[in-house]
């Protein structure tokens, strides 16, 4: 597959406001690489129809997974000095998940046994809670946002030094809340001052974080933009609201500038915002809630 725009042949890059962004919904209907290679691995977003999954073609797994440390790292230090535990069932329940292949590799790389995967199994995963609090383990829990609800209802507790980090999605579960109502509701049930969230999509490579403050950062690897809604070649100015464009260098193989479907806000010193997504953009299960 080869795409072309001829309005946009440059003889020599000088900056980067001359490279276009390519739409995230063209990986669901062609196959995205750079060279001649055969992948080793393919990522794919959850969806209602076949038609609405995009697939990413990986050519070298191995470096998705160290580029995910790396930028999980960069904000919270080595994987191997915390305990993993992986509430994330819609995404269990089915195949080719991103999400669900870097958080294996961090329970792999964790050196606590209490380290792994939950479905809807409340009790047990409070219990491994409660017996990381009482050996003061220093614990993730990393869950779509309708579990973690689901666990705040049924089995909720107090554990302040837990990081609890939400990866967005009710993938009409429930009914959808603001961040803020959310994490309110997370905080409250588990007594930590603050809920972390994860950025990412099959689409990238690479991953952003917050620490609860409403600001992603993203890694090493990523730059966020933001870009008129109207006119997709022009940017907006830090702070105004626009259609989120990210530049992911990690995609080596596949394209490292994509125009997402979120709107958000991008920022001087790097960070961004995620307020919703464009009007007639699906609605995934890997999600950011709409503030």
């Amino acid at each position: 597959m080869r795409l072309l725009w001829r309005s946009f042949v440059i003889k020599q890059v000088e900056a980067i406001d001359q490279i276009p962004y390519l739409p995230i919904s063209l990986f669901k209907t062609h196959d995205i690489q750079t060279g001649d290679w055969s992948p080793a691995l393919v990522f794919s977003s959850s969806g209602t129809t076949a038609s609405s999954t995009s697939q990413h073609l990986l050519r070298d797994p191995a470096w998705y997974l160290s580029n995910a440390e790396r930028c999980f790292s960069a904000f919270y230090g080595p994987v191997e000095s915390r305990c993993f535990l992986a509430l994330l069932p819609s995404y269990l329940e089915r195949e080719g998940s991103s999400l669900v292949y870097m958080a294996q590799h961090f329970i792999s790389r964790s050196p606590f046994r209490q380290s792994g995967f939950f479905l809807y199994e409340w009790n047990k995963l409070r219990g491994v809670l409660d017996e990381c609090k009482e050996k003061n383990i220093p614990t993730v829990l990393l869950g779509v946002s309708f579990a973690l609800l689901e666990l705040a209802e049924q089995a909720p507790f107090h554990f302040p030094e837990l990081l609890v980090m939400e990866t967005g999605g009710m993938k009409g579960r429930r009914r959808e809340l603001t961040r803020e109502e959310l994490h309110d509701m997370l905080k409250e049930a588990f007594g930590v001052p603050s809920i972390h969230s994860e950025y990412g999509m099959t689409e990238l490579l690479s991953q952003a974080y917050s620490r609860g403050d409403g600001r992603f950062y993203p890694s090493p690897l990523m730059k966020v933009s933001a870009r008129e809604i109207t006119d997709p070649l022009t940017t907006v100015p830090h702070g105004r609201p626009g259609a989120l464009n990210i530049i992911d260098l990690a995609n080596l193989d596949t394209c490292s500038f994509l125009a997402t479907d979120d709107l958000g806000k991008a920022y001087a010193d790097g960070s961004f915002e995620v307020l919703g997504r464009l009007d007639n953009s699906d609605i995934r299960g890997c999600n950011l809630l709409v503030s």
